[in-house]
């Protein structure tokens, strides 16, 4: 199949094989907001720009803060140069202060993202967020976790720790063209993951409208009422919302 092939069956697939899933997953966004909680997300590498499609966007939740790895320099006292170690996402103690950190709230949900599930940062924070009592819910691929060894220390993977786990259904790997000479070519983790999260959200969302209540979307910073709109809805959750880099 042609890159485009294999994408548009992605597509197809996994909103009717992971229904249940994204269904639990909507639920557990809906409890948290209707309990005036905030939803966090994490991702490391490229799995960062999944967590992107969660907070702060347009057409996305306000109640929503992304966490990152930057966020021991932006946030806390660490070097610039810190950002640089080849092996910063494999470090577990990195995750105690990114979490110690962030604007955390008893009533707050989390969402991990990692196509692979097993570097340290993503398995440890999803500990803690569990140690702490919140609901955690994945975004992996499962073909890939359960193809290569844990890397943190309890020998768990994300996978192992969420409270609902949503398969990207990305291949051991991530690229789904293989090559004649050798690897292949055309990742699908994070067009997958980018669905999934959608996926999640906008059920949500339908569900809030279902319940009779007006949820807090983002309009687009690009339309002319965008701003104030946004700032509207940001001011319900003063101190607790990050829109930083």
């Amino acid at each position: 199949m042609t890159y485009v092939e294999h994408i548009a069956e992605l597509v197809r697939e996994i909103p009717v094989d992971q229904a249940k899933e994204i269904s639990r997953a909507a639920a557990l966004v809906t409890a948290t907001l209707n309990r005036g909680g905030i939803i966090h997300a994490f991702g490391s590498g490229h799995s960062e720009a999944v967590a992107m499609e969660i907070a702060g966007r347009a057409g996305g939740l306000v109640p929503t803060n992304r966490l990152a790895l930057r966020d021991i320099v932006l946030y806390g006292d660490a070097p610039r140069d810190e950002l640089d170690r080849y092996d910063l996402e494999r470090d577990p103690g990195v995750a105690h202060r990114i979490l110690d950190l962030a604007p955390v709230h008893p009533d707050d949900l989390f969402f991990v993202i990692s196509s692979s599930g097993v570097n340290g940062v993503v398995v440890e924070l999803a500990h803690l967020v569990k140690e702490r009592g919140h609901d955690l819910i994945a975004i992996t691929s499962l073909a890939h976790s359960s193809a290569v060894p844990a890397r943190h220390p309890s020998g768990k993977k994300l996978a192992d720790l969420a409270d609902v786990v949503l398969d990207n259904r990305a291949p051991y790997g991530d690229a789904v063209l293989p090559l004649e000479t050798g690897g292949a070519v055309g990742a699908v983790s994070t067009i997958t993951s980018a669905l999934i999260a959608q996926l999640v959200v906008t059920e949500a969302v339908y569900d809030l409208v279902a319940a009779g209540q007006i949820p807090p979307i983002y309009l687009s910073a690009n339309v002319p009422e965008g701003d104030a709109h946004n700032l509207a809805l940001e001011a319900r959750y003063a101190g607790r919302l990050r829109r930083g880099a």
